[in-house]
């Protein structure tokens, strides 16, 4: 076949009804997969200790602790007030959420989020956003975007050394980790589903309520 021929093909495949067509899939998948930002923070070659987090765990599987390092970092908090200790915590079940204001997925994911914390906040649930961004530059985007999706629980900056250890080296965002009272996670998730992640989020939830020690 001619190079002729065989553009005059390809030209006649894409017709306006096909273009639009692969458009509309694209946009689906788009809106329904599972999506995520890459996050600005360094590469994980610190010494921070080592957190085995897995994106699922059986009923009555060994949870990894949270090392001692990452419950007392302190990070900057959003409101000027003192630093915020995921050690202030405990005894409460927590859900930390690292995440960007620049972030599209993470955008999508806080208002489910702050529905969330309306809901489980009386049963002693706490939630604390840390951004990855660096806190010169993003003070005033991150209380635009507080105001702007009416956050209602603590948000602040992430620590180097509990960001190293959380995330591993995965630095895509959103991610958020669910910890029993004790200091032991539960769940982690990378990325946000509309569509599942908001139902997984309340039974990981769940599962930590009734978490014995």
């Amino acid at each position: 076949m001619s190079q002729t021929n065989r553009a005059l093909k390809e030209v006649k495949f894409w017709t306006p009804l096909r273009l639009m067509s692969t458009v509309i899939v694209l946009g689906l998948v788009a809106a329904f997969g599972v999506s995520s930002c890459n996050s600005n923070d360094p590469p994980s070659t610190s010494t921070a200790p080592k957190v085995e987090v897995r994106k699922g765990t059986a009923p009555n599987a060994v949870r990894p602790n949270v090392p001692r390092l990452v419950l007392d970092a302190e990070n900057k908090a959003a409101s000027g007030a003192t630093p915020i200790k995921l050690s202030d915590y405990s005894g409460k079940v927590l859900l930390v959420n690292l995440w960007a204001t620049w972030c599209g997925p993470c955008r999508m994911e806080t208002p489910e989020l702050v529905k969330l914390h309306k809901e489980f906040q009386s049963r002693g649930v706490e939630m604390v956003g840390l951004s990855t961004e660096d806190p010169a530059a993003s003070a005033e985007s991150v209380m635009e975007f507080v105001k702007e999706y009416h956050v209602d629980y603590h948000v602040g900056w992430a620590a180097r050394e509990l960001a190293l250890a959380l995330m591993q080296g995965r630095t895509a965002i959103p991610q958020s980790f669910i910890i029993t009272r004790d200091g032991r996670i539960v769940r982690r998730f990378i990325g946000f589903n509309p569509e599942t992640t908001p139902p997984q989020l309340k039974q990981a939830l769940e599962e930590a309520l009734v978490e014995k020690s």
